[in-house]
């Protein structure tokens, strides 16, 4: 494989986002309790592969709507065929899939829900805006997947902060709506990004209200930074959802701080952050 053909493959998987589901997974796991070992690797694994065929898949679904509005997108500017964009996809779904067999049977379960959710995003988004949600649902399944894969089971405070960050990801859809143009989006979905904040605050337990504290002040400001693009003169959007998509990782950061703070924990998240913001500069997030 050529170096060409490789970056090409990065850029279709939008693989600066990657980090984020790894954080996802991570914290998702610390919230339900798990301890370290092979189902850990299994997850990251199947959720990366899962990840990574859902977003080949997208361009192979969205071909041509991006030969109207982004041609330089791998498929439409002929770097890679629409047969060979098809063929990785189903071969990183499947890869998923199959890495979570031995994770359990409510495990795999929860990790075909979630391919079906990324299928029927993939397959609908562009024709029927409601399944617009369903971006929002795999991050949640996401995390649904790590705590049963954890302990067997989700905890009312791991539910509590998949929605969260499932409202996160719906307010990051519904502004990168108007990434395409010129227009200014809806200032509505912003109470959308704030919801990790509010379950964050439900979550808290009485030793971690400090640290807490800390994390809601370094994830507003993030969101005050990141949104500043989004209204300017001549928005910037593609910026904006790049930034907000690292935020992820913030988010992430946030809920675990409610019950397990460590500089452990504090140190990885922080290098996920920064891995994202790094890969985003040489692969576009979107």
């Amino acid at each position: 494989m050529s170096a060409s053909h490789f970056r090409t493959l990065l850029v279709l998987g939008r693989v600066s986002n990657l980090p984020t589901v790894w954080s996802n997974c991570l914290a998702a796991w610390l919230l339900a309790g798990g301890s370290y070992g092979s189902k850990f690797a299994l997850l990251l694994a199947s959720g990366s592969c899962l990840y990574l065929g859902g977003m080949v898949l997208n361009d192979a679904c969205d071909v041509e709507f991006d030969r109207r509005h982004r041609t330089e997108r791998p498929i439409p500017s002929g770097r890679i065929s629409r047969r060979a964009a098809w063929a990785w996809a189903i071969g990183g779904l499947l890869a998923g899939a199959l890495l979570a067999v031995p994770m359990g049977g409510r495990a795999l379960g929860c990790a075909l829900v979630l391919l079906t959710a990324i299928v029927a995003y993939d397959l609908w988004h562009k024709r029927h805006p409601c399944v617009l949600g369903l971006v929002a649902g795999c991050r949640f399944l996401l995390y649904l997947l790590a705590g049963i894969a954890a302990v067997g089971t989700a905890s009312p405070r791991l539910l509590t902060a998949a929605g969260g960050l499932a409202a996160y990801v719906l307010g990051i859809s519904l502004l990168a709506r108007h990434e395409s143009g010129m227009s200014r989006p809806s200032k509505w979905p912003l109470v959308l990004l704030a919801l990790p904040v509010v379950t964050a605050g439900l979550n808290t337990s009485a030793g971690a209200f400090g640290v807490t504290i800390f994390a809601m002040v370094l994830f507003i400001a993030w969101l005050v930074a990141t949104l500043g693009p989004l209204w300017r003169a001549k928005p910037q959007t593609g910026r904006g959802i790049s930034w907000l998509l690292a935020g992820l990782v913030l988010a992430d950061g946030l809920q675990v701080s409610t019950v397990q703070p460590s500089w452990t924990q504090a140190v990885v998240l922080t290098g996920l952050f920064g891995l994202t913001l790094l890969l985003q500069r040489r692969i576009p997030a979107t």
